[in-house]
């Protein structure tokens, strides 16, 4: 057995069933082991940062770790931009990437680049696997790593002498980390800061499943305090019957208006409000002077226990929950699109257990209130705010979840950083819908040069922030990589492709004009 068969039955053996793959002359080993050993499905992905956010998007769903496997340094680092969101997520992601093979590392061949330097800022793991024979063993160490709670990122070098030398060794299946536990010495004083509509309970992380939520409701029932989450959330259960949570909002003006009010936050798998960005004149803390923050557990530790533990100290275990999202859908929109008609056309369209990945920073800052009634679903985010997330988590969650509808929410300037992702969506016939906002710009920063201080910004300026020279044809781009595509500017026609994008088998594209 060579070191590259070792390695796919050692990743078989610690659960890794899905690699996003994007191989090079470096990987044939390991590509020709996924093609006899069965148990691994692989997926080709056209670009390196599909693959990597295709990994966040399917363990945010499946919550175990799928492995990637990239192309030495440089097919590596075609993929940070969407581990460094899947780090920011708090996903477990096992990277295999290729080396040459130790004899020629030295002979600096083009394509010879330092991995593990490109590797360590998007990882918390690295190694490289000296020899075929340990290649077994590092394999279950670095899916151990993945699984490290919340999830890590673990990057696995494979020099290509170690993938076809004999000798390999598949080895047994580790065991899981256990999660941290919260900080019990906190208990006390976080049970005593939660106390009326002055104080704030915010969730992040694995507080935000179901159970995490119903518990939080039945907290802020007995207390009476708000609770938040984070603007930003890796994965979170919405809709009607579950308790709704709100989110501190992007914008920073608007963030310091919401949580002004708060004297004490506790913080159960969340940071303490920060700004995205540092603003001339403007806070970067966004919670009020002297406001007392009190961390109960990390994104690390066993949210579930903290919550459940918060709500014994409270005696609330037996209350109802506060805040049960009920059924209310908005009325049908007609004529012409806004972003408030989309927000409704969006609620109205959610299937029951849909999932809904969401890169739409400006078009989407209505769609939260307008769906907290639409049928149960779970809402993905981009953690990490680098662009291109969306269309590759939904191939990860479409691919952890076969049984779901996908709804992907992008615009047009993030969803060309990573448009292949539309080809794997059709070769694997995955059930998504996606929706691109042609807005012909990157809108966000339009709206970033008042934030900073820019008053009055030029042609120059706005031409570089404008995607209307040419305008994109999302239609056409999309049915050349075999998605069926349609273009829409009403919102009856909206409606019309919503539902038929939602009910055909396979993956459709609305482009939404705005």
């Amino acid at each position: 057995m060579n070191g590259a068969e070792s390695l796919v039955h050692s990743l078989l053996a610690n659960g890794v069933e899905v690699c996003f793959t994007n191989p090079g002359t470096s990987e044939m080993h390991f590509v020709a082991a996924l093609d006899h050993i069965p148990g691994m499905r692989s997926i080709l992905a056209l670009q390196e940062a599909v693959a990597t956010g295709a990994a966040d998007g399917y363990f945010r769903m499946a919550r175990k770790p799928a492995s990637t496997l990239l192309h030495l340094g440089p097919g590596l680092a075609n993929g940070v931009s969407n581990l460094h969101n899947a780090k920011k997520a708090g996903s477990g992601v096992v990277n295999i990437v290729g080396e040459h093979a130790s004899s020629h590392i030295e002979l600096d061949a083009p394509l010879t680049a330092d991995i593990e330097g490109i590797a360590r800022p998007v990882s918390h793991w690295v190694r490289t696997s000296p020899s075929a024979g340990t290649v077994g063993k590092d394999a279950a160490e670095a899916v151990q790593a993945a699984m490290t709670a919340p999830g890590q990122i673990a990057t696995l070098i494979l020099p290509s002498d170690t993938a076809w030398d004999t000798g390999g060794t598949p080895a047994a299946a580790l065991e899981p980390p256990v999660p941290a536990r919260f900080d019990e010495n906190m208990l006390a004083q976080a049970a005593a800061a939660l106390d009326g509509p002055d104080t704030l309970l915010l969730l992040g992380g694995t507080a935000l499943t179901e159970e995490n939520l119903e518990t939080a409701g039945r907290i802020a029932a007995k207390t009476g305090c708000k609770l938040l989450s984070e603007w930003s959330n890796a994965r979170l259960e919405r809709g009607a019957g579950r308790v709704a949570v709100g989110r501190v909002p992007y914008p920073i003006d608007i963030a310091l208006k919401v949580l002004e009010p708060f004297k004490r936050i506790v913080l159960i798998g969340a940071r303490a409000p920060i700004g995205f960005f540092a603003y001339p004149g403007k806070p970067a803390i966004l919670t009020r002077d002297g406001a007392e923050i009190v961390t109960l557990a990390d994104a690390g530790a066993d949210l579930g226990a903290a919550l459940s533990g918060l709500c014994a100290a409270l005696a609330a275990s037996d209350t109802p929950p506060a805040h049960v999202a009920q059924h209310d859908l908005p009325d049908a929109p007609s004529g012409t699109i806004d972003l408030e008609k989309l927000a409704a056309c969006i609620a109205r369209a959610i299937p029951q257990d849909g999932i809904v990945v969401d890169e739409s920073v400006t078009t989407g800052r209505a769609f939260s209130p307008a769906t907290m009634g639409a049928a149960r679903h779970t809402w993905l985010n981009n953690c990490g705010g680098s662009i291109g997330y969306c269309l590759p988590a939904a191939i990860g969650a479409a691919i952890a979840c076969p049984d779901r509808r996908v709804m992907a929410l992008t615009g047009d300037g993030s969803a060309m950083y990573t448009v292949q992702a539309l080809w794997t969506m059709a070769r694997e016939n995955l059930d998504i819908t996606t929706l691109v906002f042609a807005n012909r710009s990157y809108k966000i920063l339009r709206g970033e040069l008042t934030n900073v201080g820019v008053g009055n910004p030029g042609p120059r300026a706005i031409d570089m922030l404008s995607l209307d020279r040419p305008a994109l044809d999302w239609v056409q781009m999309s049915r050349s990589m075999g998605v069926e595509a349609i273009r829409v500017t009403d919102c009856e026609d909206l409606e019309a492709a919503l539902a038929d994008g939602l009910t055909r088998k396979g993956p459709s594209l609305i482009e939404v004009v705005l």
